[in-house]
């Protein structure tokens, strides 16, 4: 077998482990004679995989008691629509902060169903930093505030969460969902593709606190309604049943390395190992503020499109891929999600100093 190392964004790479496990089960699951692919969602066998999978989520978030655990389909594009459509259900208003694409899209959708407060943006200096907020441009009647935690195509992550008050703290965490301990209780909602850090692509987690469902828009689509998903257990209809089986072992592989802790301190390891090289390098420069960097995505250039264009075709033969970065930022982006090995950055690394070299 002959793996690369994959830097993509998203699909990402998942843990060998966990494929090799998906393969062993392929044909048959347990003793259910049938694979998970072809399993009625109502059997018991199933009900075990998705329930197994809620609780691990619990477990590993330490998520408390009042809030709710879905896994829904749609992507995390589906979530710009269905938060306004189910929390702005009081004074039809939101706070958000610009820090990137995505939050620009929920901004958008958000404003065709409800009145948005964009608080701040980093657009100016193409989202390279996280704004410093002034509380007194929060609106203190808005239903929710809405903050993109971890910027996946710009790699910068918020340090220090706004102080919202009463109003519910809501955050697209996609790129950076258990690779780092976040507190639920200090949130209304989260929510992350899983196609970044938890599985493939083709499921949502969602996590809300159980307070702010039931009180949806009256021309909510059932299937935008988070009540109807939690009262039916993620199962209204057929969910994404294979998806979510391969997050549940995910989310296995993730407790059997020790929890969300233990994988924190080796992301930080793993970024510092490629942030440490990026400061002192004379060719590679990281495009984000030193205050502001993710622990999942690095972004960085050369500064001449046509080298970074070589470097990307270079590391790709040499079994680094999917570096290229987004049009919006250019140059490379690396993303060392929780299934990315140490030795996958320093690998990138030891590429990046021999091109170096050879490239003066």
């Amino acid at each position: 077998m002959s793996r690369v190392y994959n830097f993509s964004a998203g699909p990402s790479m998942l843990p060998v482990e966990v494929l090799e496990r998906a393969q062993k089960e392929m044909v048959e699951y347990g003793s259910a004679g049938m694979s998970v692919m072809e399993m009625s969602h109502r059997s018991k066998d199933y009900e075990a995989i998705i329930q197994g999978a809620e609780a691990l989520v619990r477990e590993l978030m330490h998520v408390p008691d009042n809030y709710k655990v879905l896994f829904l389909q749609g992507g995390g594009s589906s979530q710009f629509t269905m938060i306004p459509m189910n929390l702005a259900n009081k004074n039809k208003k939101c706070d958000i902060v610009i820090t990137g694409q995505w939050a620009k899209k929920a901004c958008q959708e958000a404003e065709r169903y409800i009145t948005v407060n964009k608080v701040a943006s980093s657009a100016d200096k193409t989202f390279s930093y996280i704004p410093k907020l002034d509380p007194a441009t929060f609106s203190k009647d808005a239903d929710y505030f809405y903050i993109c935690m971890n910027n996946t195509i710009y790699g910068t992550k918020f340090k220090e969460l706004p102080d919202t008050g009463n109003v519910p703290l809501v955050a697209d965490i996609s790129s950076m969902v258990m690779s780092e301990e976040i507190d639920v209780s200090k949130f209304g909602l989260l929510f992350a593709g899983a196609q970044k850090n938890l599985g493939p692509a083709g499921v949502t987690l969602v996590i809300v606190r159980e307070d702010l469902i039931g009180n949806e828009m009256d021309i909510t689509p059932v299937m935008f309604n988070y009540k109807i998903h939690a009262d039916n257990g993620s199962m209204y209809n057929t969910p994404p049943t294979y998806a979510i089986y391969v997050l549940k072992l995910v989310l296995e592989w993730i407790k059997e390395r020790g929890g969300v802790k233990a994988l924190q301190e080796i992301n930080k390891k793993k970024a510092k190992i490629l942030y440490d090289y990026l400061d002192q390098s004379a060719l590679f420069k990281g495009t984000v503020v030193p205050e502001d960097r993710s622990l999942m995505n690095v972004p960085f250039v050369t500064g001449d499109e046509t080298l970074d264009a070589k470097f990307v075709k270079d590391a790709k033969e040499a079994g680094l891929v999917n570096l290229k970065g987004h049009r919006t930022v250019g140059g490379m982006r690396a993303s060392i999600y929780n299934a990315m090995p140490v030795e996958g950055v320093q690998a990138l690394v030891d590429f990046m100093k021999k091109f170096e070299a050879e490239n003066k």
